[in-house]
């Protein structure tokens, strides 16, 4: 890979990682939102305040992460949200781990579930986005 196209790949893996945390930012605080305030239990708190994200997340991968992706194909736009699927899957699964496994309050348990989805997410949506 030449320099130019390291420094690219450099700059989109930081915008990648800006709009992670813009999108964590979002999960996190719906998450604690409507469990706390809206009596909403966590694991489903976590599906919606995750689902929410995924959205926000894949439109600005499109129009500032991944420039010049262009218009995706169904196919992209089905894996992309496929992955996010087993995202929010994978995302659940630590969640109920840590929370109910091994007694982990829920909002230190997101912090672990983001950690283990967030290389899942960017392999995938890159790929999804790119083709």
């Amino acid at each position: 890979m030449g320099r130019r196209l390291r420094g690219e790949r450099l700059f989109e893996v930081a915008r990648f990682c800006f709009v992670g945390g813009m999108c964590f930012l979002i999960d996190y605080g719906l998450l604690f939102v409507c469990t706390e305030y809206g009596g909403i239990p966590y694991l489903w708190s976590s599906g919606i305040s995750f689902s929410v994200s995924v959205l926000v997340n894949y439109w600005l991968c499109l129009a500032y992460v991944f420039r010049g992706a262009g218009q995706q194909s169904r196919r992209q736009r089905v894996l992309f949200f496929g992955s996010s699927v087993a995202g929010l899957g994978i995302n659940q699964v630590v969640m109920w781990a840590l929370v109910d496994g091994l007694g982990v309050y829920y909002m230190v348990a997101k912090l672990f579930a983001t950690g283990v989805v967030t290389f899942w997410n960017y392999v995938m949506k890159r790929k999804a986005i790119r083709g």
